[in-house]
């Protein structure tokens, strides 16, 4: 049984992302695929403005009391897929978007490498299959 609340969401993509080179190596392997139909890594990360702090991967109890809830997709050159993001009570200013956003991207750039040593764990190499 899983026992989690809206963080599910961004965890199934990035362990979605190492999934799907797993998948494709497998592929590649049965020569099904050739090299070039992958790009940038893709991770997401939830943020949320709690006492006018922005804070990554909020626990239950910081999430159920924020200010304002985000999650971002995005890729490991930077470039954002999706910003999904509620301000739970006052509306947020430009500069706390901001602010979780940045942070959201330093969790980004923090899951980048744990995904790709994953990967590199179960015996990929994603050159591969890279673009």
């Amino acid at each position: 049984m899983l026992d989690a609340d809206g963080g599910t969401r961004t965890t199934s993509v990035t362990g979605g992302y190492v999934a799907l080179v797993l998948a494709l190596d497998l592929l590649r392997k049965k020569g099904s695929l050739h090299p070039g139909v992958l790009r940038d890594p893709v991770a997401a990360t939830s943020v949320g403005l709690v006492s006018g702090s922005a804070l990554l991967d909020l626990c239950y109890a910081e999430d159920s009391t924020c200010q304002v809830d985000l999650n971002l997709v995005a890729t490991s050159a930077g470039d954002i897929i999706e910003v999904q993001g509620t301000a739970e009570g006052a509306p947020m200013t430009r500069a706390e978007h901001d602010m979780l956003l940045e942070r959201g991207m330093h969790g980004i750039r923090t899951l980048v490498p744990l995904q790709l040593a994953a990967i590199e764990q179960a015996g990929v190499d994603i050159a591969r299959l890279r673009a």
